[in-house]
């Protein structure tokens, strides 16, 4: 009888054992759940434009932070940094190969990012597939663009000249040759029966410094997105030959005239997303879709997205990968077209 209660006793410590280790595994896997959880985000993020400042990508950067800030949708400081180069091509090589897993740092792009993966001249070998996609926030058109006081008064008048001698005009734009801005610039010359190979075009770091360039007279005209020249449009600074819209813009350039309206078949939209890092973790993606989504439904956002001139179009991480996928067949066919595919 000694013997069985020796036997009972040390089995009952036994299922004690076992049982406070199973209570002290709960414990530590519980532990290490909440390390693995770091409370995203625990510092501060940086939104880059990959471009100089005043152009497309550094407006919706500055209203991307500015608005998730004033609405307190995001808690930690949002900074702006501005990193030119290659029309994006220069960050997008170092984002890639160095910030892959930096989930604190995020940016701005539009087509360009499909574009310089694809162009013959200057291509970068990283695209958005090296990167996490989060959402398309708005969609912008391109606009053909010269002086308050040039000669030129409509969009045909341009072409006409172009046609006779495609040298005799410098064309300009905020990215590099084969580039969204020198696409935007040659596609009513192409569309008129020009060779766009034979037209002169310039690039510049970023939107702003081509304004800069045309106000300058270094530039007879420039294509860049419209949202981008509405200031100096209001200012009577400059004046805008088309929009590459399928119809006529509202409010400032309620005025301006379509390529279409003026006989020329050439349409081309200009979407702005925000991207993350390739290798972003999980929390911080879902962070970023519920931030975002927030955000596009919120007063201040849309009020935004009006005041900038821009318009809203929303897709979210899973439909804005889809929809580059879809965009990148599209450039291809197009670069192809101009004999500037890689």
């Amino acid at each position: 009888m000694k013997k069985l209660k020796r036997i009972s006793a040390v089995m009952c410590a036994g299922a004690l054992a076992l049982s406070l280790g199973a209570c002290s595994s709960k414990e530590t896997s519980s532990s290490n759940t909440k390390k693995e959880s770091t409370g995203y985000p625990t510092k501060a993020i940086t939104v880059v434009a990959p471009s100089g400042a005043g152009g497309g990508w550094d407006l919706t950067a500055r209203s991307f932070t500015k608005v998730l800030s004033e609405t307190k949708l995001v808690k930690q400081p949002l900074t702006v940094e501005n990193k030119p180069g290659g029309g994006g091509a220069v960050f997008m090589a170092e984002y890639a190969t160095q910030q892959a897993e930096n989930n604190d740092m995020l940016f701005v792009n539009s087509p360009p990012i499909i574009i310089n993966n694809l162009k013959k001249e200057g291509n970068s070998p990283y695209g958005y597939k090296n990167t996490t996609p989060l959402a398309q926030l708005t969609k912008d058109y391109g606009a053909i663009v010269v002086k308050k006081d040039s000669k030129y008064k409509d969009l045909k008048s341009v072409l006409e000249d172009v046609k006779k001698d495609p040298r005799k005009l410098t064309f300009a734009g905020g990215s590099a040759p084969g580039s969204m801005d020198h696409l935007v610039s040659i596609l009513p010359a192409y569309k008129y029966g020009v060779d766009p190979t034979k037209i002169k075009y310039v690039s510049y770091d970023g939107g702003g410094e081509a304004i800069t360039a045309l106000l300058g007279g270094n530039a007879d005209v420039i294509g860049t997105d419209a949202s981008s020249v509405k200031e100096f449009l209001k200012a009577g600074k400059i004046r805008v030959l088309a929009v590459t819209a399928a119809e006529r813009l509202g409010g400032d350039f309620k005025d301006v005239p379509t390529a279409k309206e003026q006989g020329i078949d050439a349409e081309f939209t200009i979407w702005r997303g925000v991207f993350g890092p390739e290798k972003m973790s999980a929390e911080a993606k879902a962070y970023w879709e519920k931030a975002i989504d927030k955000l596009v439904n919120s007063p201040e956002w849309k009020t935004e997205v009006e005041t900038q001139g821009w318009e809203l179009e929303y897709k979210n991480s899973a439909d804005f990968k889809t929809f580059l996928d879809d965009q990148e067949k599209q450039v291809q066919q197009l670069l192809e077209a101009l004999g500037m595919q890689k």
